[in-house]
């Protein structure tokens, strides 16, 4: 719910973190020279300018100042600490290429700790006035809910742990929404209205099936005498998944999508495939690049055939592309068909090292920096897999609503190599729905650190 208090707290943040930014700096720069160190003059020229614009840059990747980043405390922490980790890699990265190192150390160390224990001090300061302007001066806006059907308990739910407004209750239930006798409401209604707004509520939200829309008419003028506004919030009475979302196409038509995709907003994609492109930038420049060569001399030493084995997989909106992998097998005119099993005959002796530490699909990068796949995304199948599948298991092919990617949510959680039955195919489904449903950056983030940890371990069905 949008705020007068959460409108004007984005702009707040920016100021205060802006002016904090520029105070730490001078503070680290007058520091370091107290310490006896030499100071060159472009930290009050440029230097500056570039410090603050990697802050705007870095806040405006993670939606710190935007009204969603700022509605939750918890979002505007981690949208803080997220910031100030990409501001390190990037500004000391910087300077680090600029052509004076001398104050690096120093200044960096100084600059970064004082940073860190302001931000602190800021957002702690930051929650108590807050905490105190809502309940010293009642600041937060009074609402209820009218209605005992499930999605107006849901909503009431949702009112109870919101910090930023005031829930007044439930006022009335179904009966007391709809007029009695001709366009008059009951008694009992109208004194309800009242004494909620008597408890000085503005705000009503009435939970309402679609087909008796027409019908709340009288309750809507009866609200405006108190001068109470009326937020109505579908019905639909069990017959739609929750949550389902409501957006508008054109202004004008309502459209309601009953499956979650936060990949579906620009700016989680660009973040996601900006995450993509650096990330398999590093894998290629210090991996890849000596790892490659040294893999190839030992495939060509046990099998004739090529290095790398491509084979067009199903990837998002079942588009095919060639996925690229280290050969583990000797060439064989069943790759397209037949899965890797235990004990496969077709897999080298350098194969089977490869496959089972997961450096097979090394190559993959190359995939996330052209764009086919992603690092964390459902892994892709062979097209004869996904015709076979989608057949036979609902849902199936909702997995292919993201690129596929290296690494996935199923694949952490046991589900990878050979299906051998139709139960481990569903289980790996379930997987990649929960995560196209639940995506954040950090989802990713966790994902990869499993997958390490998985291979350093040792996996099962890795064969």
């Amino acid at each position: 719910m949008l705020t007068r208090y959460i409108y004007l707290l984005r702009y707040v943040l920016l100021i205060t973190d802006v002016i904090m930014l520029n105070i730490v700096y001078f503070s680290a720069y007058y520091l370091s020279l107290s310490f006896g160190k030499s100071i060159p003059d472009e930290l009050h020229q440029h230097y500056l300018v570039v410090c603050n614009l990697i802050w705007l840059f870095n806040t405006a990747v993670f939606g710190l100042y935007t009204l969603y980043g700022a509605r939750k405390l918890t979002r505007i922490y981690r949208g803080t600490w997220r910031s100030v980790a990409l501001h390190i890699v990037l500004f000391t990265g910087y300077l680090m290429l600029s052509k004076d190192h001398d104050f690096s150390k120093t200044f960096l160390l100084t600059f970064y700790v004082l940073l860190c224990f302001s931000f602190l001090l800021n957002r702690f300061l930051g929650t108590a006035i807050q905490y105190y302007f809502l309940t010293r001066f009642n600041g937060a806006k009074k609402v209820a809910v009218m209605g005992s059907n499930r999605t107006a308990v849901r909503i009431s739910n949702y009112f109870q742990k919101q910090r930023n407004i005031q829930f007044c209750g439930i006022v009335g239930g179904d009966e007391h929404m709809f007029s009695v006798s001709g366009n008059e409401l009951s008694e009992a209604t109208c004194t309800k209205l009242a004494e909620a707004a008597g408890n000085g509520v503005v705000d009503l939200y009435v939970a309402v099936a679609p087909e008796r829309m027409t019908d709340v008419k009288p309750l809507m003028l009866e609200a405006e005498k108190h001068c109470i506004r009326l937020k109505f919030i579908p019905d639909f009475g069990g017959s739609l998944g929750t949550p389902y979302t409501v957006s508008y196409l054109g202004g004008e038509f309502p459209i309601i999508t009953l499956r979650k995709e936060p990949l579906e907003e620009m700016s989680s994609r660009f973040k996601k495939r900006l995450f993509d492109v650096v990330f398999s930038s590093l894998v290629i420049i210090f991996i890849l690049s000596w790892l490659y060569p040294l893999i190839a001399i030992l495939i060509k030493m046990q099998s004739k055939g090529p290095v790398l084995f491509k084979q067009l997989r199903s990837g998002r909106n079942d588009e095919p592309f060639w996925c690229y992998k280290f050969r583990s097998m000797k060439v064989n005119d069943a790759s397209d068909k037949k899965q890797a099993t235990k004990d496969d005959d077709r897999i080298t002796p350098i194969g089977k090292f490869l496959r089972r530490s997961s450096l097979d699909e090394m190559p993959q990068f190359f995939n996330v920096f052209m764009g086919s796949m992603s690092v964390v995304g459902p892994r892709p199948h062979m097209l004869k897999h996904t015709e076979e599948y989608k057949a036979i298991i609902n849902q199936y092919m909702v997995r292919q609503f993201l690129k596929p990617g290296i690494t996935g949510w199923a694949q952490v959680n046991g589900f990878r190599g050979e299906t051998k039955a139709t139960e481990d195919m569903e289980n790996r489904v379930k997987c990649d729905i929960h995560y196209l449903e639940n995506w954040d950056s950090m989802f990713d983030v966790k994902i990869i650190f499993m997958t390490v940890l998985n291979v350093m371990h040792g996996e099962d069905n890795a064969f």
